[in-house]
């Protein structure tokens, strides 16, 4: 069941799936009632999945292994997430 939330963390994750051409990533908005957004670089193949949730300061973007940024700087946080996926594997 879709929550009350559903159009609004779509948005957000439409707005910041615009940007990461720009970061050299790539990606695909899963899920139809509970979207997330499915993220990939090309070059090192690393993936994430970003999910958007509301929290006491607004939407936030959360991905593993710990990232985090704000929907009010998607700029940032499409910086953040190519940091994260640019770095070398263990």
């Amino acid at each position: 069941m879709a929550s009350g939330f559903t159009g609004e963390r779509r948005v957000h994750l439409e707005s910041l799936a615009e940007l990461l051409p720009d970061v050299g990533l790539v990606s695909r908005l899963v899920g139809e009632d509970d979207p997330v957004l499915w993220a990939w670089h090309p070059r090192t193949g690393r993936q994430t999945i970003i999910f958007a949730t509301p929290s006491g300061q607004g939407w936030l973007f959360l991905w593993s292994p710990g990232g985090q940024g704000s929907a009010d700087d998607l700029e940032s946080t499409a910086a953040a997430l190519r940091r994260a996926l640019d770095a070398a594997q263990p």
